[in-house]
């Protein structure tokens, strides 16, 4: 009642959250802030609405976060997770405070109904339905004996709190959402009412760019009176020369040819015994598990495989070796391998298909299955004679018949090795030819086998050697970043010299922000942009970089301030929307007082025809998306022409061809009620973003991270 109570004194309020959030996307300044966090030790990771939120408590909620999310995720991803949740948390829990929204703890039972947790066998009585009472039980029972989860479960009780204050908040707001039967038939009209027109068009395209003169001082007018579209967040420009380390030609060649002196024997001093000993090479050694343990980056894989699971540049040629034959050295990704045909067994893998005929009683029969076991050996019976007619495809018996899970497939189980199926199947698979169809009955049913194909599989034994950089190699290649780094130091502005003399590649990064991690090219590069954004850093400044497979010499090239951008940075994207202001102007003076018929010939364009076009959908063929040219359309009288007419990709002028009214209806209550539902479902949402744009947020994230 008192949650009621203050949403009756905030009536107008709340009218107002939901039509400037569903319509203008901005709240600011309607509701209170309220510091409810209390005080915060250490310094402030942000100040939301004048709350400080302290490093402190952010770090304890990072370190939760990371050890819930595991290594998937990078620290500033895990950072930038909890910044949102502490955004949304704040500024929603203002709302609650505001409204008295508070939950108790039979609200939040009955939440867990609504949700996932509700499917918690913990929480289930034994019909499998959600108990309250067991779900209080289970939770004391965890405070006692099990704290550890007790103490997992308050974070997520927290997080269950929130969720059903929210679920609240927005159910309040969706209350006072609503639409009228008039805002139903308008939407009806836009969507139904149609219009034929003719129409000529003079495309901006027709006057050349070059011909329109835009100066920086223009540019920069332009810029100071739409502000709002031009603003900038602090940003910066980079370029850098990406040393990678990566094997040379001759760290190849070295790699290939130690795995190929692993083939033969050789004869090493045993200083124990005080005579030569011969080390059994790959190709005569009695022992490959052992060998390979011992000289090769891979061990023993004792699995027999098919075609399919050989590496496909060399699978045929290791399929055609006999026992014994080795193939190698060869190339396969990046390492240097060779292989020796271990064992091979002939048609060592079944492709198959099968019609399930299960029975009420037999293992895994869907509860629906009430035929006896007689009515299913039949049933197989009856089956296996069709399947065996000329002409039946037996995949579409098992889609109509089979109550296997490979129904849907057709039956198909695809391959497999012997041990893989139960003994009747397998015995069945392995002991007849391909293209065979046959009945066997095992503990699930009555099964009709049609045995599709069958392939050999070999066991291959593979000396591997991955292809690494050698010492000489990451010398040469820090000395060669070192160099670079110091040369281009010594004079900033010869950068890109420097690197064409090298042939080394320059890349830029365009804005990159304080809070970014990623360059394109050098992922997981935080400190990068932490040394772009510290305030010694200056514009020219070069520093080297070690990272995870090499160096990066990197130059500051470009500093933004937050704010409104400079007229040399808006000028991208300015210039196109001045031109076109000025060639429309253009057009539309030479044209003044025209008909469509001059207008075509002067301008070397024909009079076209458009129909049926609607409000709703106000795509002209042959012109585009033009919806103010079929807005002012839908506002003019059948015959009427119009002015002219500024459009998206031209200057236009319309005569109503022909007009034809939407079909009345005798209730417009559906248009209205789908206008309610599509802007009940866009109120979490829009409401929550109305709130964020329209709150005061200093983020200060990019001092600690």
């Amino acid at each position: 009642m008192a949650v009621l109570e203050n949403i009756r004194k905030r009536t107008t309020v709340l009218i107002l959250i939901i039509g400037l959030a569903l319509f203008a996307f901005v709240i600011s300044g309607v509701f209170t802030s309220s510091n409810f966090g209390g005080d915060k030790v250490g310094s402030s990771v942000a100040e939301i609405n004048g709350e400080d939120i302290s490093i402190d408590e952010f770090r304890q909620e990072v370190e939760v976060a990371s050890n819930r999310i595991g290594p998937t995720a990078s620290n500033m991803q895990v950072v930038n997770q909890v910044w949102e949740n502490k955004i949304r948390k704040t500024i929603l829990g203002e709302q609650f405070e505001d409204l008295g929204i508070g939950i108790e703890q039979d609200q939040i039972v009955d939440f867990l109904r609504t949700t996932g947790y509700a499917q918690n066998p913990q929480f289930q009585d034994q019909n499998g339905q959600f108990d309250a009472n067991m779900f209080k039980q289970t939770v004391a029972d965890w405070k006692v004996n099990n704290p550890a989860q007790y103490e997992a479960w308050l974070q997520t009780e927290a997080e269950i709190v929130q969720l059903a204050k929210e679920q609240t908040y927005f159910n309040m707001v969706k209350a006072g959402v609503g639409a009228t039967l008039k805002e139903g038939e308008l939407d009806y009209k836009l969507a139904n009412e149609k219009m034929d027109i003719k129409y000529v068009r003079v495309p901006y395209t027709s006057i050349p760019d070059s011909t329109i003169t835009v100066t920086k001082s223009e540019i920069a007018d332009y810029v100071s009176k739409h502000k709002e579209e031009y603003k900038q967040d602090p940003a910066r420009d980079l370029q850098y020369v990406f040393f990678q380390e990566k094997p040379s030609e001759a760290d190849e060649t070295a790699i290939k040819e130690e795995i190929t002196k692993l083939l033969d024997d050789t004869i090493e001093y045993n200083s124990q015994t005080d005579r030569n000993d011969t080390i059994r090479g790959f190709r005569n050694t009695k022992d490959v598990a052992a060998f390979l343990d011992r000289y090769s980056d891979t061990k023993f894989d004792t699995i027999f495989k098919a075609k399919k699971n050989l590496p496909s540049s060399v699978a045929d040629t290791l399929m055609s070796l006999n026992i014994g034959q080795i193939y190698g050295p060869y190339k396969d990704g990046d390492s240097y391998k060779i292989s020796k045909m271990i064992a091979r067994k002939p048609n060592g893998s079944v492709k198959a298909s099968h019609i399930l005929l299960a029975y009420e009683g037999a293992t895994r029969a869907n509860p629906e299955v009430k035929r006896t076991k007689e009515e299913a050996e039949a049933k197989a019976k009856e089956l296996l004679r069709e399947a065996k007619k000329s002409g039946v495809v037996f995949s579409t018996l098992a889609r109509d018949n089979s109550d296997g899970p490979s129904a849907p497939n057709g039956g198909d189980l695809g391959y497999f090795q012997r041990g893989v199926m139960v003994p009747a199947f397998n015995d069945f698979a392995f002991g007849n030819s391909e293209g065979s169809i046959g009945m066997v009955e095992t503990d699930f049913g009555f099964h009709v086998i049609k045995i599709d194909d069958k392939e050999d599989v070999v066991q291959i034994a593979t000396v591997s050697r991955e292809i690494v950089a050698s010492e000489e190699t990451i010398n040469t290649l820090f000395t060669n970043a070192t160099k670079f780094e110091m040369e281009t130091t010594d004079d900033e502005s010869a950068f890109s010299t420097l690197a064409k003399e090298g042939n080394y590649v320059v890349r830029p990064v365009n804005k990159i922000k304080a809070l970014d991690e990623n360059l394109p090219g050098l992922p997981n590069q935080r400190n990068i942009v932490q040394w772009a954004f510290n305030g010694d850093t200056e514009v020219g400044d070069i520093k080297r970089f070690n990272i995870n497979n090499g160096y990066a010499v990197v130059q500051l090239t470009g500093s933004y301030a937050e704010g409104v951008m400079s007229a040399e940075d808006a000028s991208v994207l300015v210039l196109p929307k001045i031109r076109k202001e000025r060639k429309a102007a253009k057009i539309i003076a030479a044209n003044k007082g025209k008909d469509m018929s001059a207008i075509a010939s002067d301008n070397g364009v024909s009079v076209s025809n458009a129909s049926a076009l609607t409000v709703k959908s106000p795509t002209i063929p042959g012109a585009g998306s033009e919806p103010v040219v079929v807005g002012t359309a839908y506002g003019m009288a059948e015959g009427a022409t119009s002015g002219l007419i500024e459009g998206n990709t031209g200057i236009f002028k319309i005569e109503i061809v022909k007009k034809t009214e939407a079909p009345k209806l005798d209730n417009y209550s559906v248009y209205a009620n789908a206008l309610k539902t599509g802007a009940a479902a866009r109120v979490n949402t829009a409401v929550y973003n109305a709130l964020k744009e329209g709150a005061e947020i200093e983020d200060k994230r990019a001092t600690f991270y």
